[in-house]
């Protein structure tokens, strides 16, 4: 059964989600360079290959040329990135503060599908990680104990590798190592919150997870 944070926990952990998002609003830059690594709102993190100039509708305009996972690259028009979320990629003490939120209990989550969902996908667009590390926190917790919807399935695996691809470059890691060390995460925090016998498995998951540590 969902147990939920208490409504004052829930207050801190909410500031301590808006602390984390006016750290990555300082990583917004006016220009960015070949080789930088940012991220790409609802695409995930990807590295600057080239900066061009293309001609689109008649108008000629400068573009980031961001390749992505997957070796997939995307444009984005160099004077509109600010509004488009482009962000730095977080360094590996941040990284650390995302493990932190893989740990804790799930927050509250609202029992309408639609609501739900619409609430998810609104964190998953800002482009906080730390939100999105709670999408897949929660989800990962909510699939294990009741299953999920094909749609929610999709969420949180699209909501995974966004997380996983900002995570290897902050960690300087490979996505295997990053996958296996969020899937540890979840499962201490889902075996210390949601279990009876939580302590032997959370002991045994730590130690597990201690022999991945990055």
């Amino acid at each position: 059964s969902t147990q939920g944070y208490s409504s004052a926990a829930s207050d801190v952990y909410k500031r301590q989600i808006e602390i984390c998002q006016i750290n990555l609003l300082r990583g917004e830059k006016d220009m960015y360079n070949v080789g930088d690594e940012v991220v790409y709102p609802m695409h995930g993190a990807g590295r600057i290959v080239a900066i061009e100039e293309r001609e689109v509708m008649e108008e000629k305009q400068s573009y980031y040329i961001l390749e992505m996972p997957g070796e997939v690259k995307v444009m984005i028009p160099t004077a509109t990135a600010e509004e488009h979320g482009i962000r730095s990629v977080i360094n590996k003490e941040e990284a650390q503060k995302v493990m932190s939120v893989l740990e804790q209990d799930e927050t509250e989550m609202e029992k309408n599908w639609n609501k739900r969902y619409r609430e998810n996908m609104d964190k998953m667009k800002s482009g906080n990680i730390y939100e999105i590390a709670d999408v897949v926190r929660n989800l990962s917790f909510k699939q294990k104990e009741k299953g999920l919807s094909t749609g929610e399935k999709k969420m949180l695996y699209n909501a995974k590798q966004i997380l996983v691809s900002e995570l290897v470059f902050a960690e300087n890691s490979t996505q295997n190592e990053v996958e296996e060390l969020i899937d540890s995460k979840i499962n201490s925090s889902y075996a210390m919150f949601r279990t009876d016998d939580g302590a032997v498995s959370y002991t045994h998951l730590r130690a597990h997870e201690t022999s991945l540590h990055l």
